[in-house]
């Protein structure tokens, strides 16, 4: 047996059960930051534009920050919560998620959400990203050009809670793919950009030619 098997042999023997996520956590609307408010220093802050533009599935520090003063008034994520994106263009961003990990509390802008809960973090981020998850926000989805999905909604998604030693073990699982991942990405771009010097080398060297005299 996996170690997983014998984790869910222990903690469940009667199965996972499954929740919705309103049942495990709380969603709680981030509120007016604006691109235009970002500065060099001061405190930490998620524009809900970055999950799915700079942010991986959990981040420890941000990119951007605002005046402490600004702050004071903002929705804040705490270590732990997730922060989602619930507004995009396309279908796949939407509800994108990421865990924070910083040991500091951030603020979060509308148009994302904060979930509060007591499961592992990882797991949870790797929950949103899940072909369950995913078949399920699709009916939750409103609106034509700008797409969106609401925390009334996503509380009644639906997502597997195992106990805690089994949740660590996925993370553990998944985290070891996802370094395996990128190691093959670099090794495969420090070998196509190889590959395209060598072209471009040998392209320079036999379209080189005499001129006639």
């Amino acid at each position: 047996m996996s170690r997983i098997d014998d984790l869910i042999a222990e903690y469940c023997p009667d199965g996972v059960k499954h929740q919705t996520l309103g049942e495990i956590g709380e969603f709680i609307r981030g509120n007016g930051i604006q691109k235009r408010d970002f500065q060099d220093s001061g405190f930490g802050c998620i524009h809900y534009g970055q999950i799915y533009t700079y942010y991986g599935l959990f981040a420890d520090h941000t990119k951007s920050f605002i005046d402490p003063n600004l702050a004071e008034k903002r929705k804040k994520a705490y270590k732990g919560d997730l922060v989602i994106a619930t507004t995009s263009e396309n279908e796949e961003d939407v509800c994108k998620a990421c865990a924070w990990l910083g040991e500091e509390p951030i603020a979060i802008s509308g148009d994302a959400y904060i979930f509060r809960h007591h499961q592992n973090p990882k797991y949870i981020s790797y929950c949103f990203q899940s072909e369950l998850f995913q078949s399920q926000k699709k009916k939750y989805i409103t609106g034509t050009k700008v797409l969106r999905v609401n925390g009334d909604a996503m509380a009644k998604i639906h997502v597997p809670v195992p106990p805690l030693p089994v949740q660590e073990e996925i993370v553990r699982i998944l985290d070891s793919f996802s370094s395996l991942e990128a190691e093959l990405e670099a090794e495969l771009e420090a070998e196509l950009e190889a590959r395209r010097k060598q072209y471009t080398h040998y392209r320079d060297e036999l379209l080189k030619f005499e001129r006639e005299s």
